[in-house]
């Protein structure tokens, strides 16, 4: 049997290197492309987030808590009114329970596309096209559940309806997975801080509810 000439040996390495990318290169999961669509490969960039959070009802503007989180740090500042709370995310034990809880669900509004990709013990769905609570349009929704124990919301599920571009537009709480709807809100007025896409505003159907994150900074 001949030998393969240099040249043939060389064009066969490289083929075979190509074969075994495709073959190794594993399809972004529709959690992950949403994730993506709101920037999330730029978040490792990111050290210093600033927000509020606070719920309008009516024409009555709500009490807004503040926070300020050293990302590289785990380091959190909370800002309520004359409260003022500084604490490590890796040390809780001396602030109270309520403080932290509140960081976990401001944060989770603030950025439910990447807690899709950060939280791995949730369990997400395959994709289905379905009914949006609040524009009642067709689109796509996956499911986030979460476990029966441990954190602060146990079994609870979030369905959460994109567009085409993977955007979120619409969710809906169900405390305990239950089969019934305990909030459903919008996700609008996106807008882009250093390549992060975060919606300020989260209405319920009527418009008479709006919870808003506000004063955002991120670097």
């Amino acid at each position: 049997m001949k030998s393969l000439s240099p040249f043939l040996l060389l064009l066969f390495l490289i083929v075979s290197c190509k074969s075994d990318k495709k073959e190794t290169t594993k399809p972004l999961s529709t959690a992950e492309k949403i994730a993506q669509a709101h920037g999330f490969e730029n978040w490792e960039n990111i050290e210093h987030v600033e927000f509020s959070f606070r719920v309008d009802r009516d024409t009555i503007k709500g009490n807004a808590r503040s926070w300020t989180w050293l990302t590289k740090k785990d380091s959190v500042v909370m800002q309520a009114g004359d409260q003022i709370v500084k604490y490590s995310l890796a040390d809780k034990s001396n602030i109270p329970t309520n403080i932290d809880r509140a960081f976990i669900n401001d944060k989770y509004w603030l950025l439910v596309p990447f807690q899709l990709i950060w939280d791995s013990s949730a369990t997400i769905s395959e994709a289905k096209v379905a009914e949006a609570p609040i524009s009642k349009t067709q689109m796509d929704m996956i499911t986030i559940t979460y476990p029966s124990e441990g954190g602060y919301t146990p079994g609870d599920a979030y369905d959460i309806y994109f567009d085409k571009g993977y955007m979120i537009r619409e969710w809906t709480f169900r405390k305990g997975n239950s089969e019934d709807p305990t909030l459903s809100t919008t996700f609008e007025n996106y807008n882009d801080f250093n390549g992060i896409k975060i919606a300020e505003d989260h209405k319920q159907e009527d418009g008479s509810w709006n919870l808003v994150l506000d004063d955002i900074k991120v670097n």
